[in-house]
């Protein structure tokens, strides 16, 4: 079922068969910095894997560009609609490799900083999911365990 009239579904994708993967086995992941109009607020979500709070973000996939991944993740994870702004670069995953993974088990992250234009009242994981706004201070304090999403924030223009 197509949401408003876009290309946008109410199912998330799932499974890693179109996963992208960079030479070394990294994992390419897609992820915005999803900010309010004026920039004084990002939104996060709740992480499915384990409390706490996180930036929209997931595997970028084959038949896509990674914009169009960001912009996916942002719909499937968030429920928002996105316009993106800039490119933040790449953050190399620092967190402890996972054992038992197929790949190498670290992740390379490309994030872009978005303004959200738009916030539904569903979609795919609103039953997984709580979204809310947040200021710096208090993402940069729920985002303390999680440096790659950290430093993602802190290359964006929110207001401090």
């Amino acid at each position: 079922m197509a949401a408003s009239g876009s290309n946008r579904t109410m199912e998330s994708r799932t499974g890693r068969a179109k996963q992208r993967y960079n030479t070394k086995g990294e994992r390419l992941v897609a992820g915005v910095v999803p900010l309010s109009e004026d920039k004084t607020y990002v939104m996060l979500i709740q992480s499915t894997r384990r409390k706490g709070w996180v930036l929209p973000k997931g595997g970028w996939e084959t038949d896509e560009e990674c914009t169009e991944a960001a912009e996916r993740e942002a719909w499937e994870e968030a429920g928002i609609v996105v316009q993106i702004d800039y490119d933040l670069g790449e953050i190399v995953e620092t967190r402890p490799s996972k054992k038992h993974s197929k790949d190498n088990g670290r992740s390379l992250y490309q994030f872009y900083e978005a303004t959200v234009v738009q916030e539904a009242e569903d979609w795919p994981e609103k039953e997984k999911r709580e979204r809310k706004w947040f200021t710096y201070a208090e993402a940069t304090a729920l985002l303390q365990d999680r440096p790659e999403l950290l430093n993602a924030l802190e290359r964006s223009t929110i207001a401090r």
